[in-house]
């Protein structure tokens, strides 16, 4: 994937890094060429640029990225000013880093709900995030070995695990299913809450907002993520 991050303080910087060394081109953008020089011939691009200058991004491929992460972590308002801009010049997935409560809040409002906070959620855990695409939390095991978070695929809806055959093939062991549950707070207002089913059982039916919590080999998690066509055609080629 071609990810831009803009901001090379600790996070950002070791962000960038580990991306790369998974496999993805980088461009990391910072407004101090100190920063820009430690990792220039560590990465696939860095530029040297205020990112709070929206002239200045005619030099930033922000169309051809797959995701841009803002991790800013100095200046609030820098911060929220680049998420501005990139928000207005393209549609790209923003992940923003946020400084504060009230910087959360801001960021909701602009409709960026991919938000970390770097104090709670470490560079390899974002970096393994975005590299299974469609998991939406994972538990690294070791090395080999995830739990993963996983949007159940429509062809299991409305089915249940005993008619299931088609999930046998990604080689994946179902621990439990979380559920949308609507709950009544005391005031009778509505809400939907995401709970876990507890154990599964062969009756246990799949349904359409289904998540289901999976183990696995990366590379297995990874195949699951993918779209049939591209999982058929490389598994042909193995």
């Amino acid at each position: 994937m071609k990810i831009i991050v803009f901001g090379l303080g600790n996070f950002g910087m070791a962000l960038s890094l580990s991306l790369t060394e998974t496999g993805n081109e980088v461009i990391a953008i910072d407004k101090q060429m100190d920063k820009i020089n430690l990792v220039k011939d560590k990465i696939s691009h860095a530029i040297c640029m205020d990112s709070t200058n929206e002239l200045a991004y005619e030099a930033v491929p922000l169309k051809d990225a797959d995701k841009v992460i803002v991790a800013i972590g100095e200046n609030e308002g820098a911060a929220i000013i680049t998420t501005a801009i990139i928000k207005k010049l393209c549609n790209v997935k923003i992940i923003s880093r946020a400084l504060s409560p009230i910087h959360d809040t801001v960021l909701e409002a602009m409709g960026i709900h991919s938000i970390v906070h770097p104090e709670q959620d470490s560079a390899d855990r974002l970096t393994k995030q975005i590299n299974f695409k469609s998991t939406l939390e994972n538990y690294q095991l070791d090395n080999n070995f995830t739990i993963s978070e996983v949007k159940a695929k429509p062809e299991f809806f409305g089915k249940t695990l005993q008619e299931l055959d088609s999930i046998d093939k990604y080689r994946l062991t179902l621990i439990t299913i979380i559920r949308e549950k609507e709950k009544k707070n005391l005031i009778g207002k509505k809400t939907i809450i995401k709970e876990t089913i507890g154990r599964t059982s062969p009756n246990t039916l799949i349904l359409e907002k289904d998540i289901l919590v999976v183990y696995g080999n990366n590379k297995d998690i990874e195949n699951y993520c993918m779209g049939e066509e591209e999982y058929d055609l490389r598994n042909k080629n193995i």
